[in-house]
């Protein structure tokens, strides 16, 4: 079962890099992709890689309970605490894409000049932190109280409807940054919209892989006897 998961979050990790580079191209000015040495630069940076492996390392911790479920034994602290660290993480990262969108929005100028050393990025930041602590103490609340595959149903739906409510925020102020008099377009609110569909897809990951255990039994009927 550990070998499904690793796999879902390989595919997961590798969906993100594959649609990050079409992402950036229709979020900004399309001449500012045109060039291979932009593209090059853009999948040499540092933040882009850190990025990539936090999320994909997240999706294997989310995958965390399932495993257990799936292989029919008991559910420890350890997967529990992954899991649930993982579910918090997600729901921190929709708020801070949201206030992102809001803070671009709202504070254009301040915004395109210092767009990373501003008091509203690292109040951003900092909300997003404290709401990463919040979900995580109402994912355990919960699990304390429900069955492991509802803790996992749980999280899918609010990580699925936290990420549309986000988008709805990210779309409309990013279409607004792009209408203004930006060279290219608002860096603040495709954070958001990167945020939003990364935790979107992030979502159907423990999904994904019942449907690989699922095959894998039909496949394997002997072996689960």
């Amino acid at each position: 079962m550990k070998r499904w998961a690793v796999i879902v979050a390989i595919l997961y990790t590798l969906m993100l890099a594959v649609l990050s580079l079409p992402a950036v191209m229709i979020a900004f000015a399309p001449q500012e992709m045109a060039k291979l040495k932009d593209v090059i630069e853009f999948y040499g940076a540092w933040q882009w890689w850190l990025w990539l492996g936090v999320m994909g390392l997240a999706q294997w911790a989310m995958l965390a309970v399932p495993v257990c479920v799936a292989g029919r034994r008991p559910v420890t602290r350890l997967p529990l605490a992954l899991t649930i660290l993982a579910g918090g993480l997600m729901m921190g990262g929709l708020v801070s894409g949201a206030l992102f969108s809001l803070f671009e929005f709202a504070l254009a100028q301040e915004a395109l000049e210092r767009p990373f050393n501003n008091w509203s990025t690292w109040f951003a930041i900092g909300l997003g932190i404290v709401e990463w602590c919040v979900w995580a103490m109402v994912f355990f609340r919960f699990s304390r109280t429900a069955e492991p595959e509802e803790l996992i149903s749980r999280q899918r739906k609010w990580l699925l409807k936290g990420s549309i409510l986000e988008l709805l925020i990210a779309v409309p102020t990013h279409i607004v940054a792009r209408s203004r008099d930006y060279c290219c377009a608002g860096f603040m609110t495709f954070i958001g919209l990167t945020l939003g569909i990364s935790v979107m897809l992030f979502s159907f990951g423990p999904g994904v892989f019942f449907l690989f255990v699922a095959r894998w039994r039909q496949l394997h009927p002997v072996a689960e006897k």
